[in-house]
């Protein structure tokens, strides 16, 4: 590895496995340290970390509160194209890397530093996330990643070369981690050690966010989310900022246990992974989306999202949020959010989010098309016999020729 390297911005949480790197990065490189923390709604106490870097000697120490450009550049815009991977995931781990890695080369070129740093394994999606990133926004910067250069490869080895290094081991770091988390506003995520066999139910200490179902309240609670133009701007009628909709949200999921889930993924680097994670908010908000949409959309349009949304999520799942073939699916999928605003009221019950009524100053919905009693003539029932005929035309046809090879 080239030694080469002045300064380097490393992404520090303060933790075991980050306090380690930055000692590491110091000693191995020979190099000053810029650490930057981002408070990304992940409820941790972020001075600590600056304290930690102080005790080190770190001078310049970037600890910051991205909550609402979080949400309303990349949670939001994410949700306008009803994102989920494989089905069922929502997104909050790949969501936040782009913003944490955007910001890191920022201060890299605030400071003057020619590196970044990550703390993020050789067999995970951060990784490719955190660098793929960096490279969109400054092809020429340089990235460290320790856990792929340096054989402090157990939970041992890094406990040891902690107390060599007089760096603080917390008494709870000292056995084994029962599972590893990340979060942040959009949701947690729990992974490893319990949970890596998928055959043994996920104990109930693993859930942070959410309270099981069959305790959740017994009586159902409606919550009306307002929308403007495809993102959620009011709960209950509250005038919220982007960050402040899914403190709400997750505040009104959690308490009725909606947003658990239990899944095993396949990973962009080729190997399948258990996760279970929370998102009360974000759930309920997809529910909502989603209902506003099929009033306010038209069928071609709605239809070509769908279509497209699969893409989309892996996209951001994969590592580029920031390629231009992402940035073309987002702007088709903003222009058509022009007319998605209005009203959305979700039931919560033991788990579940499900919609009840919606409503739009925009909607295409007409009951006097839909009624079974008599309209207005705009719609004539005989119309539909030529309609039916020229969509069965092909079909004679093709039923016609099997019917002579026969």
């Amino acid at each position: 590895m080239s030694k080469n390297i002045k300064k380097v911005v490393l992404g520090y949480s303060g933790g075991l496995d980050t306090s380690v790197i930055l000692k590491w990065l110091k000693t191995t490189y020979d190099c000053e340290v810029v650490t930057f923390t981002a408070d990304l709604g992940q409820g941790d106490e972020l001075e600590e970390a600056r304290r930690k870097a102080e005790l080190v000697g770190i001078k310049e120490i970037y600890i910051e509160d991205l909550r609402e450009e979080f949400v309303s550049d990349f949670v939001f815009p994410m949700f306008r194209a009803n994102a989920v991977y494989e089905g069922v995931y929502l997104l909050g781990t790949s969501i936040a890397r782009p913003l944490i890695a955007k910001r890191m080369v920022e201060i890299a070129h605030e400071t003057g530093a020619d590196a970044i740093a990550h703390g993020a394994t050789g067999k995970g999606n951060d990784q490719v996330r955190f660098e793929l990133t960096a490279y969109a926004l400054d092809p020429a910067i340089r990235v460290i990643a320790p856990w792929r250069e340096w054989d402090l490869m157990s939970r041992t080895r890094l406990i040891e070369y902690a107390e060599a290094n007089q760096i603080p081991v917390p008494k709870d770091k000292r056995g084994e981690a029962p599972f590893s988390v990340d979060a942040n506003l959009l949701h947690t995520s729990s992974e490893g050690k319990v949970l890596e066999d998928p055959g043994e139910p996920a104990p109930d200490y693993v859930y942070q966010r959410t309270v099981d179902p069959e305790k959740a309240p017994d009586t159902a609670e409606l919550v009306t989310i307002g929308f403007e133009k495809g993102d959620a701007v009011s709960v209950n009628g509250e005038k919220l900022s982007p960050a402040g909709v899914l403190t709400k949200l997750n505040e009104l999921g959690g308490k009725h246990g909606v947003g658990r889930l239990d899944m095993v993924e396949n990973r962009f680097v080729g190997m399948k992974s258990r996760g279970v994670y929370e998102t009360p908010g974000g759930t309920i908000l997809l529910v909502a989306h989603r209902g506003i949409e099929s009033i306010t959309l038209d069928r071609g349009a709605a239809h070509l999202k769908d279509d497209i949304m699969p893409r989309y999520a892996e996209l951001i799942y994969n590592g580029f949020w920031y390629s231009p073939e992402r940035e073309m699916l987002q702007a088709l999928i903003d222009k058509s959010q022009e007319f998605v605003s209005g009203e959305v009221t979700i039931k919560l019950f033991k788990g579940s989010a499900s919609l009840v009524t919606r409503s739009s100053p925009y909607s295409l919905y007409s009951e006097d098309l839909v009624t079974f009693e008599e309209g207005s003539g705009t719609y004539d029932h005989k119309d539909a016999a030529g309609f039916i005929r020229l969509q069965g035309l092909r079909l004679r046809t093709w039923a016609a020729r099997n019917k002579r090879a026969r």
